[in-house]
Order: structure tokens, then sequence, then C-alpha cells
């Protein structure tokens, strides 16, 4: 029996780069619907997505550090949609693929695709790119199909981490609105394994605030997404995942503009803090919080809270 045709995809990126990339990939199964197509990504999300049937398997790769580790023949389709290149492509090229779909990148002595497009909202330079190839591809693309069960009781979910300082709202603020949401509803605090200390001291002291910082893999937390009634967090993964599985959202922006990184879809469901008026250190990985998401304050939070959890919404997670 023949071998199935492989398409190779380079996004060695963490959950909301990947999040951002879902629709290109769903643009991708329809360019090349007999292929399998292997994601070149970290594990567990790339696992994920192989679950929703986004991607057809995991090649484990965390950043470009290392080496693909592909075996067997060259893969008949390369596709960057990691970045710009040139070492994104040379990660590619090193494999000899019978064809690379990404952007023209003459350092990397490849010329055959669009050149990048500056200003675009990440999901839109990633649709660009799928439809320069020749296929239909948007937005639209990215809901994802998580089942959650319904919950007993409602409940607010809260992401206070992010991964640089630029982008971590005070702790007591977070403390201080989990506080003012527990009046009446619960909520449950969302975090990496790393981020343990965080949620005790959000949650500390507080009746109806439940610390689930480091006890969630990727498909947990979309279950937990997906049965809240609103996930509040800053710029960071959980934030796109709130958008590909339609729960209503309030982040809070800064440095990063939400032009390139907010919700690109169901807009109505999601709203976004973003003080444009103040000026910023405009380095996402700054070590001290950026001034624009420093001047957001807890009343402005539980207000915009107020408003999307008073909205109607429809979801894309359904229930089992």
């Amino acid at each position: 029996m023949a071998m199935r045709r492989r398409a190779l995809v380079l996004r060695a990126l963490g959950l909301g780069d990947a999040l951002t990339a879902v629709a290109a990939l769903r643009g991708l199964r329809r360019l090349l619907p007999e292929h399998e197509i292997v994601l070149a990504g970290p594990e567990d999300v790339g696992g994920w997505l192989a679950d929703l049937r986004v991607v057809d398997r995991v090649l484990p790769i965390a950043g470009l550090s290392t080496a693909l580790a592909w075996s067997g023949p060259a893969p008949e389709v390369a596709v960057n949609l990691h970045g710009r290149g040139p070492e994104s492509h040379r990660r590619l090229q090193t494999l000899r693929p019978h064809r690379m779909i990404g952007f023209a990148n003459g350092a990397a002595g490849f010329s055959c695709g669009p050149a990048w497009p500056g200003g675009l909202h990440e999901v839109d330079r990633w649709c660009f790119l799928m439809r320069s190839s020749g296929v239909a591809c948007s937005p639209q693309d990215l809901r994802l199909p998580v089942r959650t069960r319904p919950s007993a009781r409602p409940y607010v979910l809260i992401h206070p981490g992010a991964s640089a300082a630029a982008r971590r709202w005070p702790v007591h603020r977070w403390h201080a609105v989990v506080r003012a949401i527990t009046r009446h509803t619960e909520v449950r605090v969302t975090g990496t394994w790393g981020e343990r200390r965080l949620g005790r001291d959000v949650t500390q002291g507080l009746r109806g605030a439940h610390d689930l910082c480091g006890r969630l893999d990727v498909s947990g937390l979309a279950a937990q997404v997906a049965g809240a009634t609103a996930v509040l967090s800053t710029d960071t993964g959980i934030a796109h995942l709130a958008t590909a599985l339609g729960t209503p959202s309030v982040t809070l922006f800064g440095p990063t503009s939400p032009v390139r990184w907010g919700p690109s879809i169901d807009t109505a469901r999601h709203l976004v803090l973003w003080r444009e008026d103040v000026p910023t250190l405009a380095d996402p990985h700054a070590i001290c919080i950026d001034p624009r998401l420093d001047a957001v304050g807890v009343p402005e939070v539980l207000q915009a809270l107020g408003q999307v959890t008073r909205r109607p919404s429809s979801r894309a997670a359904v229930s089992s």
C-alpha cells in the first residue's frame, strides 16, 4: 500500500499563536484533502489540535532551537506558518520538500510566495498566505467544536498570568476583581504549573474562588473555557481560546495592540480594554508592566465583565 502523501506545517509556538493559525490550517486541509497534515509544534497543543482533527498528527518541537525530527521521504509540501523567515524557511528547506508555501524571503532564497503583509491581524496574515495559494480561507474557520458538560453552577474563568511581565496585571487588582465577582457567582482561576503561587495569591481567603493553576492540560483548559459564563484575562493564549470557542470574554491589552491580536470574529461577544491614549514601552517582553496595561483599573474591568455577561451569545462549544 502506497504511503499517504504528507504536508509538514511549521508553527513551533504556544497556545495563542497556534490558535491564530487554525483558520490557515483549515484552509490547508481544503487545499490538500488527500495529504496527511503534520504540525511541527509543541506536543501538548499540537496533540490537542490533532484530537480535534485540525491536523492529523504532531511532530513535537518547541521553537527553532532544535532540528525537525522528520523521518521517511521528504514532505510533499512544507508550509511555513511560523514567520517570514529566513530561519524558519531554512528549517523546512533542509528537508527538501517538493513544494514549499510561505512568504517570499530573499535571505532564504525563496521567492515563490507573496510579500510579507505588514499591519495585518495575525489571523488575517496567515489566511492571506493560504488565499495566495489558491484556496478559500477566512477568520470564520477559527471556530473549534470542543465538547463540554454543562456546569451545575455558572462560573467566570479568570487567567491572571502571562509569559512576560509587560503583560501581567498586578496581583492585588486580580484579587480585588475575584473578590467582587465571588459575591454573586463562582470563579475559577487557571494558570500553568509555574503560576501556582499566583493562583494562590489571587484566590486566597475568598470563598467561591477555585484555584486550578497547574491542574489542567490543554484539553482540560479548553473544556473549562467552553463551559464558562465569561473569560477574563490579559493578552495571552486563553483569550484566543475564548474566541475559538465562542465564550464571551474581556481581555486587558498592553503593550501589543488588539488590532493585531484581539478577537477577529464575533467581536460583539468580546470586549478589549486598551488604553491607546497612554504612552507605551512598546515591548511585549519588557521586565515591567506596560503603562497601557497598568492604566486599566478594577472598576473598568468589572464594568466590562458585566457588559459581556449580559449580552446574549451563541456558543461554538457543543454540550454532551
